[in-house]
């Protein structure tokens, strides 16, 4: 057990700052995936509006038609729901439901403290020859709490995040976000490797 709680605590480390122009932003290092392209993650906030959303750069050689492709694939094996598909425009949007947990070291015994959470978003991905952007917006947080479950946008969790006035609201807030960007982090290398297919996984050829 020892062992097991050691290698978890060595898992990705992040930590979130707030910026004084109205952005959130998180960094995470010590991930396993080696690409710089996918090492974090960065909150924004537009008015009202929350999301994520970052510009990727794939091998040269991966069309356009090729991410579209092979997005389908990843989302597929992910069991995200598919809203909206148009190759030639070179658009997709996907919508999921996932059960995390606030706590980033739980290995299931008894002295771990249980915190989940519900979160619906969607992933939009804009495709073109050798990159992508992804947006990952309309967020949805579902907060399990004595009478049921609380149902709070990303962007109010965000302010919350940056209250000045009750530091306890305000930790809370924060470890809600840094758990959903652990998962984002993770979701989009995996979507990244998932379209750079180099892994062993993804040859062809048996």
């Amino acid at each position: 057990m020892k062992v097991l709680i050691l290698s978890l605590m060595l898992a990705p480390i992040s930590f979130i700052t707030f910026a004084e122009n109205n952005k959130a932003s998180a960094y995470y290092v010590n991930r396993s995936i080696n690409n710089p392209q996918t090492d974090s993650v960065k909150l924004q906030i537009d008015g009202n509006n929350a999301y994520y959303q970052k510009v990727v750069k794939v091998d040269s050689n991966i069309t356009e038609s090729m991410i579209y492709g092979r997005a389908l694939q990843f989302t597929a094996s992910k069991n995200f729901q598919q809203n909206y598909g148009y190759e030639q425009e070179g658009k997709l949007i996907f919508t999921t439901t996932q059960d995390l947990n606030i706590n980033i070291v739980y290995v299931g015994d008894d002295s771990d403290v249980l915190e989940p959470y519900t979160v619906q978003f969607a992933l939009t991905l804009d495709l073109k020859n050798g990159s992508y952007r992804y947006t990952i917006h309309n967020v949805l947080f579902y907060i399990p709490e004595a009478n049921g479950n609380r149902r709070e946008t990303l962007y109010d969790i965000y302010t919350k995040a940056t209250n000045t006035e009750s530091k306890r609201v305000a930790k809370n807030a924060k470890k809600l976000i840094e758990s959903f960007e652990r998962y984002i982090a993770t979701l989009t290398g995996e979507l990244y490797e998932g379209i750079e297919q180099k892994s062993l996984i993804y040859k062809s050829k048996f």
